[in-house]
């Protein structure tokens, strides 16, 4: 999978202006340890996962080499969402050694934080397999980086919720307090943006009843029990998505999972994920 290949919007343009940042406070007026090397002097570098993981971040390495030094050769071992084992080489560097050594911090946290989100989301995935539901993220995203994770989720073989506020609706408690109620909260959310996919998180079956009949897409299930979880997939079937949000384990997943919802997302898809180890070595001039 490449960035270009989602429907996630606007990813490139998050690419190149993440990659701009990174450098420019990695940077600053220069890397004055870089300067300890002959400017001429050619190297090459290979970089390696020391442990296992799903791979994800190609086109941020590139695009670091690229802005650095469009000269530079990148030589790919392996693709974003392949599980690749530990001391597996993931890609080669072959150009100006001081070049090489400038991005080298840049790339490899672009590479250690969107693989260890795309195996953290492959870890979820795993537990879903063979079941109907999909495991969502959400938008508890690194700042600067919500297009990036949300990229590495699918590659882990999750999928997104909503991008950002501007694409569909989440109507929680407090909007609907605010708004006077379910029914104005989600007949105003049609007026706003005819076609978006409303959602609204309720917390009886009686709000549920009236997120249905005022045409919500999909409702969240806010703290309801297995029993009154069942009755909210018989009143919704046919009418509307039911979710639940909130940390799943194996053994909860294998309960959602019998009770056949449609969603289950999980903020710690993108917010608990743990850096994978890398390391680079220069090899040979």
């Amino acid at each position: 999978m490449q960035p270009q290949d989602t429907q996630i919007p606007n990813i490139q343009a998050d690419l190149e202006r993440a990659v701009r940042f990174a450098l420019a406070e990695d940077l600053g007026d220069g890397d004055i340890t870089a300067q300890l090397i002959p400017a001429s002097r050619q190297a090459r570098a290979r970089v390696i996962t020391r442990e296992d993981c799903v791979f994800c971040g190609q086109a941020w390495v590139d695009e670091v080499f690229r802005q650095l030094d469009p000269e530079l050769k990148v030589t790919w071992h392996v693709a974003d969402g392949d599980r690749v084992a530990a001391d597996s080489t993931l890609f080669e560097l072959d150009g100006n050694a001081r070049t090489i050594l400038t991005g080298e911090r840049c790339a490899l946290n672009f590479v250690q934080t969107l693989s260890g989100t795309a195996t953290a989301a492959a870890e979820y995935a795993a537990l879903a397999q063979g079941t109907e539901v999909k495991i969502l993220d959400t938008r508890k995203t690194i700042p600067g980086l919500r297009t990036a994770q949300k990229y590495a989720v699918l590659c882990g073989g999750c999928h997104n919720h909503r991008i950002g506020l501007y694409d569909a609706f989440l109507i929680k408690e407090n909007h609907i307090a605010a708004a006077g109620g379910i029914h104005n909260a989600i007949t105003q959310a049609h007026a706003i943006k005819p076609g978006a996919l409303v959602e609204v998180e309720v917390e009886s079956l009686e709000e549920l009843r009236q997120a249905l009949d005022s045409g919500a897409d999909v409702i969240m299930l806010d703290e309801f029990s297995d029993a009154d979880t069942r009755s909210a997939l018989e009143l919704a079937k046919g009418k509307a998505k039911i979710e639940i949000s909130g940390s799943v384990d194996a053994a909860r997943l294998q309960q959602l999972s019998s009770l056949a919802v449609d969603y289950i997302s999980s903020g710690s898809l993108t917010k608990h994920l743990r850096a994978i180890d890398l390391s680079l070595r220069l090899v040979s001039e």
